[in-house]
């Protein structure tokens, strides 16, 4: 008990503690905490990019660069993109990736506890999508790069209309499509882990 109140002091030192750092702490699934801990002085930059991601990926669905779905559409792979690019720019590949598949580890739990995930129950078509997001976005710039946030956000948008990150499928209504293009119904995708989604490149069009 003593050891962890003491990384949870470090912790705090160092992302600068206030009652909603420490909230967001707590809120933290097992893995993220666990990384946390191993990276003790990267954490606050990580968390100053993961809110910087979804203020932009925000943004970004208020215009007519992508579809505006920030859950399976292209909104949510710029989301992840963007915010692997950031991390890599920060803290390095290796610490990003990292981030990212200890974000996704807990997914599982989260689904079993009915606890949404960005607005939607987690399933494990969404966390493939996901990890396969994140590792196109490492791609996409390297560590250290001087690249702005503009030339960042240019550069994920493009390569998602070229198609290079996936997409949850659906139709025109945003409904969810099998791979043979057949609707799911709600019975069919509610309340299961494995479900008959399909992943589509981003460049997808109904």
């Amino acid at each position: 008990m003593k050891k962890v109140l003491f990384f949870c002091f470090i912790i705090l030192s160092n992302i600068g503690y206030s009652q909603s750092n420490w909230q967001r702490f707590k809120k933290l699934s097992c893995a993220e905490k666990t990384w946390t801990i191993f990276h003790v002085f990267k954490a606050k930059k990580a968390l100053k990019i993961a809110k910087e991601a979804q203020h932009v990926a925000d943004s970004i669905a208020k215009t007519p660069l992508l579809d505006g779905d920030k859950s399976g559409g292209q909104v949510d792979a710029f989301r992840h993109a963007y915010w692997m690019m950031r991390l890599k720019q920060e803290v390095g590949e290796k610490a990003a990736r990292s981030l990212g598949k200890a974000h996704e580890r807990d997914n599982y739990i989260t689904f079993k506890k009915n606890k949404k995930e960005d607005g939607v129950v987690p399933d494990k078509i969404s966390s493939e999508m996901d990890l396969y997001n994140n590792e196109e976005g490492l791609k996409l710039i390297s560590k250290k790069s001087k690249l702005t946030r503009k030339a960042i956000i240019n550069r994920v948008v493009i390569a998602i209309r070229r198609g290079k990150f996936m997409v949850v499928k659906k139709d025109s209504q945003g409904d969810f499509l099998n791979c043979s293009g057949e609707k799911l119904s709600k019975k069919e995708v509610l309340g299961k882990w494995k479900n008959d989604k399909c992943l589509e490149k981003s460049n997808y069009v109904y």
